[in-house]
């Protein structure tokens, strides 16, 4: 069972609810004195859920985050990070090719093991109704692998198929222990069952021009509404959306088939935009996030067809969220809030952005010395995971005694994002060469010019000024080439 110390204070502060953070002295008679039960692992109570619900999308709370916890352990940038299904553990994936699985709340490490993948992972994820044991991985090799923790904690990995070109992004359809896909910059989406082996080559995503150049994919999502669809998007403006029964009544077909695509008007026929990042909503709503542009929110009907060149149709226009930076890396983008009330990305100028679903920026909060890349929600709690450049991953929590403004240079490091991005938008540069640069930054340790977070902001987790966040667990991993087995450094998964 999870035991989440937290009380709320449901009486009106700023017109919000106010979360106090409870030390561990006194804690369960605390929250029983307030009516609200133990919160158990499962998080099947449906009184839970709508308490939840009730003061998790309260403003105060996203203005109360601030840094729980700094997870170190990785040996180089960290690239993915994602809780597991029930949000007592968090996975990350690094240059450094481990893996590492975090117990985050007592901040410490549940399994280490090394991933067998030859270059950077870029995607590390925990399949649902495993008992957390099974992980799925991707990187720059373009592998897509397979790790398993047994009951005595040693770690065996296998690759499970490959992309010729880096793999950026894998989706897991939600609720399944089996079936997950990939993407990769070769244009091919695979579709995974660990029932079975090879992995399905479902087809080649291609531009809509005459000479279908295949389009170089950076992401993958299933829709958690209608897990039959999922959408994709890379290197050109679309974000395309496909019906996976189209595949399954016939496997032969193999073509590129979209039921539907997304993009801005103003965006429709540049050559100098790609998408790097996308996230649905549990309305369906697409979130899309393009490099050196905007992050759009698009509604069903705001779709340009199978074949968005022959539709002339007049659309309503996306939301648009701005202030951040998407230019150095792929970054990624998601919703945060349990009904995904805000949008969250991570930005060049080392912020971590939240706005509200409507568009207005509510918090900017240092979250790297560099470049925040990934920005990963809670499954049920306003908790919120990020990494970047930095070898470490952050824990965002509600834990703040007062509520946090914009930083008092926000319009100056806004308005120094908007001009970067002006001044690029003047210049083409393929994801390619962006890569290389990147990887002589890192090589060179080169600073980004524009203005970061102090020192000061990194230096230790803040946690002596803060109310005691207190997170229980009651109950209280390595690998390599196919079939083998790994050295079980710190594996322990119960």
């Amino acid at each position: 069972m999870v035991f989440f110390s937290v009380l709320v204070n449901l009486n009106s502060i700023d017109g919000g609810a106010r979360a106090e953070l409870i030390p561990n002295r006194g804690a369960a008679e605390a929250i029983e004195s307030c009516g609200v039960r133990d919160l158990e692992k499962g998080l099947g109570l449906s009184q839970t859920h709508k308490f939840t619900r009730r003061v998790g999308a309260s403003e105060v709370f996203v203005k109360r985050l601030d840094r729980y916890g700094k997870l170190n352990g990785h040996k180089g940038c960290v690239n993915t990070v994602h809780f597991n299904p029930s949000g007592d553990l968090l996975v990350s994936g690094s240059d450094d090719k481990d893996v590492i699985i975090w117990d985050w709340a007592a901040k410490t490490k549940s399994c280490t093991f090394s991933s067998g993948h030859s270059d950077n992972i870029f995607q590390a994820r925990i399949m649902p109704f495993t008992d957390d044991r099974t992980i799925i991985t991707s990187g720059a090799d373009g592998q897509v692998r397979l790790a398993q923790i047994s009951e005595k904690g040693n770690v065996s990995t296998k690759r499970l198929g490959s992309h010729r070109g880096r793999a950026h992004k894998l989706a897991i359809e939600p609720g399944s222990p089996y079936i997950f896909y990939s993407c990769g910059e070769d244009g091919l989406v695979q579709h995974f069952d660990l029932r079975h082996r090879p992995p399905t080559k479902l087809f080649i995503c291609s531009s809509f021009s005459e000479d279908k150049i295949p389009v170089r994919l950076n992401s993958i999502i299933v829709d958690p509404r209608n897990p039959n669809y999922f959408a994709v998007g890379g290197s050109d403006e679309y974000a395309r959306v496909y019906d996976i029964r189209r595949y399954q009544s016939d496997a032969s077909i193999g073509s590129d088939f979209p039921v539907d695509t997304f993009a801005p008007h103003h965006l429709i026929g540049s050559d100098n935009v790609h998408i790097t990042a996308l996230a649905y909503s549990i309305r369906s709503e697409l979130l899309v996030s393009y490099n050196d542009e905007l992050i759009y929110l698009f509604e069903k009907e705001m779709g340009r067809g199978s074949s968005p060149l022959e539709n002339s149709q007049e659309l309503s226009e996306p939301q648009a969220y701005s202030g951040h930076r998407n230019s150095q890396t792929v970054k990624g983008v998601n919703f945060f809030g349990p009904s995904d009330e805000y949008v969250v990305s991570g930005s060049d100028c080392g912020h971590v952005y939240i706005w509200k679903k409507g568009g207005e920026l509510v918090r900017m909060m240092a979250g790297d010395k560099n470049i925040v890349n990934c920005v990963e929600p809670h499954p049920y709690f306003p908790f919120l995971a990020t990494s970047g450049f930095d070898k470490s991953v952050k824990v965002w929590a509600p834990i703040a005694k007062k509520l946090a403004p914009l930083p008092e240079n926000a319009e100056e490091i806004i308005a120094a994002n908007k001009k970067g991005r002006e001044a690029r938008a003047r210049i083409t540069l393929t994801p390619e060469v962006i890569m290389h640069v990147l990887r002589l930054q890192r090589r060179q340790g080169l600073a980004y010019v524009e203005r970061r977070p102090t020192a000061s902001d990194f230096d230790s987790d803040g946690d002596g000024e803060r109310e005691g966040f207190v997170l229980r667990f009651a109950d209280g991993d390595d690998g390599s080439d196919e079939g083998s087995t790994g050295d079980p450094r710190e594996c322990n998964i119960s």
